[in-house]
């Protein structure tokens, strides 16, 4: 009985990696968020960051998996822009924060990236994030910033909420998209990493799984699409 239910576990286990290596052609989607002290991903201050997994079902649904949050100090000569610091509410010399160096957290997300990326059978690891281009942007130069070499994220790919929820929810604000999704949002927890990690990865879930429900994955073969009879012309 033992021996069948770990040959069961296996099949299921050896399906999830296939669904998911092939859903996103290899890539494994990642979430992130960070709060920064500024804008000037080179000179600004990168203060605290959350990244949030994802993991796959038999029937190729997502759903959040791990998380990592952690709070960090600014690096050496980092810039503090006031209004920002305003912002987001951060004191970022405030030892309650628990900050930790810059380059132990960046190390300590690539490692369990780079595992879960591994266990998913997927080739590299692609951000997912609203307004992709700025988290991607400080993530990258906290990278380059601390020489860190052996990183599963992908330099330039990215998979951008913002566009995705304005595709398919007609909303492009993170709070209005997850409403419209049905994804409860509290405005009194928001630029916390850690809260719009997780509710940027409801998100990303509820649209790709939705587009699975309703039929636009998979795809249908090429053949399929050149025979279907509602594209032939019609006899006169």
């Amino acid at each position: 009985m033992g021996s069948s239910n770990l040959a069961t576990n296996k099949i299921m286990a050896d399906q999830e990696q296939t669904l998911y290596s092939q859903r996103f052609r290899g890539f494994f989607p990642v979430v992130i968020d960070v709060e920064t002290a500024g804008f000037n991903k080179d000179t600004d201050a990168l203060l605290e960051i959350a990244v949030t997994t994802l993991k796959i079902d038999d029937e190729g649904v997502f759903s959040l998996d791990q998380t990592l949050h952690f709070h960090i100090a600014p690096f050496e000569g980092a810039n503090i822009e006031q209004s920002a610091i305003e912002f987001n509410g951060i004191d970022p010399f405030s030892p309650l924060r628990g900050a930790i160096a810059e380059d132990d957290a960046i190390k300590d997300i690539c490692k369990m990236v780079r595992k879960a990326q591994k266990a998913a059978g997927c080739s590299r690891s692609v951000i997912v994030a609203h307004n992709a281009a700025f988290d991607h942007g400080f993530l990258n130069a906290a990278i380059t910033r601390n020489n860190i070499k052996r990183t599963p994220f992908h330099p330039f790919v990215s998979f951008d909420t913002t566009s995705l929820a304005g595709l398919a929810l007609g909303q492009t604000v993170l709070a209005k998209a997850c409403r419209a999704a049905g994804i409860e949002f509290d405005n009194s927890q928001a630029h916390s990493a850690l809260y719009d990690t997780e509710r940027t990865a409801e998100l990303f879930c509820f649209i790709v799984n939705r587009w699975q429900a309703l039929g636009g994955w998979p795809l249908p073969a090429i053949e399929q699409i050149d025979n279907d009879p509602a594209e032939q012309p019609k006899k006169s």
